[in-house]
């Protein structure tokens, strides 16, 4: 059984999904839909997909069965595609941040949810095979610290300058890395942010994101940790999670996981693409029902965008914020 996929929004990640289902048995590109119509043209042209004018068009051409979402962040609060698709019986795949609005993610997390779709997001380093060993290993380990961290450079688009449109990059970027977090050590407690602009104004005097940040943070299990980040970071592009026990050290690096304790001290380099297994696990819940293929649900997304949410909160009070 073929899966027909669509695309609402087709900027370079969404062309990055689309060249990687090109790799997938069973998964065909078949619609496309852009606010910018040229785009969307060109790429219905380069693969083989129609373009429609609108989104609701492309969900009611008949042409699809599941819907891929990769609008940028400002654009998923107040859309109601995610409502829409899930309506309509289109399996959904949701690119983090799934919104900038706790309140409207959670309204979009309840419709998918009573509607029985299957429904995955973009947390990719979920499906990392180092990732995998890491969770295994860590099953049985009390954590006492997590370390983390993004450094990269200013990304090009204007929006993403703009706290309003883009959350940041802990929001739209090292959003990764506090997923792992999540996924490697368990759920947050409590962050206390600090934020500041030291040189992104001179870039553009009217930007309102900040280009440095950390979060120091509680979990549920009583671990303490933190994470930092920064968009200035132009001659250096990396990102990790270390985390601490009495008894061991782990670390995410890249695609390098190392592992030190008593009896070893390895180090594993994974060789896989982990878009291609992400988008794989999606095709493949739907075509067999196994909906435990998918790793990162719209739900697990939500959860990750609140805990940096409430960091941005943090940051512009000075307080410490407690999830819910």
């Amino acid at each position: 059984m073929a899966v027909r996929i669509g695309f609402i929004g087709v900027g370079g990640i969404a062309e990055h999904h689309i060249k990687t289902l090109q790799k997938i048995e069973h998964a065909v590109v078949s619609a496309v839909y852009d606010i910018n119509e040229a785009r969307a043209r060109e790429m219905a042209e380069k693969y083989g997909a129609e373009a429609f004018a609108s989104a609701e068009a492309l969900m009611d051409s008949g042409q699809v069965d599941a819907l891929f979402v990769c609008t940028p962040p400002f654009a998923r609060d107040g859309s109601g595609i995610e409502e829409q698709a899930a309506r309509r019986g289109l399996h959904l795949l949701a690119e983090k941040p799934v919104g900038l609005s706790m309140a409207e993610v959670r309204e979009k997390e309840r419709v998918i949810l009573e509607s029985g779709i299957i429904h995955s997001s973009g947390y990719c380093f979920r499906y990392m095979d180092i990732v995998a060993q890491a969770k295994e290993y860590l099953a049985d380990k009390e954590i006492a610290m997590v370390m983390a961290y993004r450094f990269g450079g200013l990304p090009g688009v204007r929006w993403w300058r703009m706290l309003e449109q883009s959350g940041g990059q802990l929001v739209e970027m090292a959003t990764h890395q506090l997923d792992l977090i999540r996924y490697l050590a368990g759920d947050f407690q409590e962050v206390n942010a600090i934020h500041a602009q030291r040189h992104i104004r001179q870039i553009d005097p009217e930007a309102t994101a900040y280009d440095v940040g950390t979060v120091s943070f509680t979990l549920r299990s009583g671990a303490i940790g933190n994470i930092t980040s920064t968009s200035m970071a132009k001659y250096v592009g990396k990102g990790a999670v270390e985390i601490y026990g009495h008894n061991f050290f782990l670390s995410v690096e890249g695609n390098v996981l190392r592992i030190v304790d008593d009896a070893q001290d390895i180090t594993i380099k994974s060789k896989q693409d982990y878009y291609y297994e992400q988008d794989k696990a999606f095709v493949e819940a739907i075509r067999t029902g196994r909906r435990e293929l998918v790793l990162s649900t719209f739900s697990e997304a939500a959860e990750t965008l609140a805990v940096t949410l409430a960091a941005n909160e943090s940051a512009g009070s000075r307080q410490t914020v407690v999830l819910k």
